[in-house]
């Protein structure tokens, strides 16, 4: 039985990193997460390391998507439905409790991904690996 630690492989350790802070963009500090994300894509060693950079680039990817499906979507859903009708604000909440949960459990497949020292590629959303 091997006993694993995220700090054995440098590629996985910021596998690890970017995984978290993608969920910590959705969960706890958005906005801030996503400040960590772009600093830590700014580290040239990460680009180096096959396994950090494929991560890093799906969770860094997914966030943009993240964020302008979230709010692009609900504030078009309020502007055609109008701010006072009860239905629009039933169709926002409904999809943006549908679609935020989706977000959070492929982040969570993908940080379970990265601490395997496997890659991960986001469903629909995340790009191919060119590397």
């Amino acid at each position: 039985m091997s006993s694993f630690s995220p700090h054995d492989d440098p590629g996985r350790r910021f596998a690890v990193i970017a995984e978290s802070l993608y969920l910590a963009n959705l969960l706890i500090a958005p906005g801030f997460a996503f400040l960590g994300l772009l600093w830590l894509w700014r580290r040239a060693d990460v680009r180096a390391l096959p396994l950090a950079r494929q991560h890093l680039r799906q969770t860094l990817i997914a966030s943009l998507w993240a964020g302008a499906m979230l709010g692009g979507l609900s504030a078009g859903i309020l502007l055609i439905g109008g701010f006072t009708s009860m239905w629009s604000w039933f169709a926002v909440i409904l999809y943006f409790i549908v679609f935020h949960s989706t977000l959070v459990l492929c982040g969570m497949v993908g940080l379970s991904r990265a601490i395997s020292g496997q890659p991960y590629r986001f469903p629909l959303i995340g790009p191919g690996d060119p590397a």
